[in-house]
């Protein structure tokens, strides 16, 4: 039991600790939403949430005390004068966790978090969401395992693509093929075949004569054999 343990060591040490929050809350401040493991989004949540409420305050002391955390003067002026502004009359809960579901490799549970007022379509390019894109958790999902894929328009329109082109193709080799109709000739090499044929029997032919021609030299051999009995 982890009794009067506040915190989570993330498997980090204590300056570790600090560079990654340091760093996941620039970017939080810059893109008002990240993605992340939902251990660090639970740990980053109350840290973003009293930054913002010190920066409603708008005074020099509460922005020399953010500077210590986030030294990026750009970022912190941001967070004065955009995101605090949002958040005056609401005294409190800044921001939300939504859970992706489990990375594919390490199996780590991942999550979203982001400003409650975070609009996706204002953070698109050209400020209206782009057509083929999908949600944020749509494409982490995809990325991460456990969603549906993200870019699915994109890739029907690939998929017609590569049948046009495979179409296209086939068309420019059976046009390649119409004009050659000397391609029939091979079809006429049969009589050629038979006269092969009819050549190579005719040796077979020629061949008897010399069989029969064997027996005639006996008889001229047995000829001179009588007339020696007849002497």
């Amino acid at each position: 039991m982890r009794h009067r343990v506040s915190g989570r060591k993330l498997g980090r040490t204590t300056a570790h600790r600090k560079a990654l929050f340091r760093n996941q809350l620039s970017a939080l401040f810059t893109h008002e939403r990240i993605i992340t493991t939902l251990a660090k989004a639970k740990e980053l949540r109350p840290m973003a949430e009293r930054m913002v409420t010190l920066a409603g305050t708008g005074t020099l002391p509460a922005r020399r005390k953010i500077l210590t955390m986030v030294s990026d003067k750009d970022i912190v002026r941001r967070l004065f004068d955009e995101i605090a502004p949002r958040f005056t009359e609401r005294p409190g809960g800044y921001t939300r966790i939504m859970r992706l579901g489990r990375r594919r490799g390490d199996g780590a549970e991942l999550a979203i978090i982001e400003f409650i007022d975070y609009d996706l379509a204002d953070h698109e390019e050209g400020g209206s969401p782009s057509k083929g894109k999908g949600s944020l958790i749509d494409r982490a999902k995809g990325m991460f395992g456990g969603g549906a894929k993200a870019g699915a328009d994109i890739d029907d329109e690939k998929t017609e693509t590569a049948e046009e082109t495979a179409e296209a193709t086939v068309e420019a080799a059976t046009e390649a093929v119409e004009p050659d109709e000397p391609a029939e000739e091979p079809v006429g090499a049969a009589p050629e075949a038979e006269a092969e044929i009819v050549e190579a029997e005719k040796p077979a032919e020629a061949a008897e004569p010399e069989a029969v021609a064997e027996p005639e030299a006996t008889e001229e051999a047995a000829e001179p054999e009588e007339e020696k009995k007849d002497d």
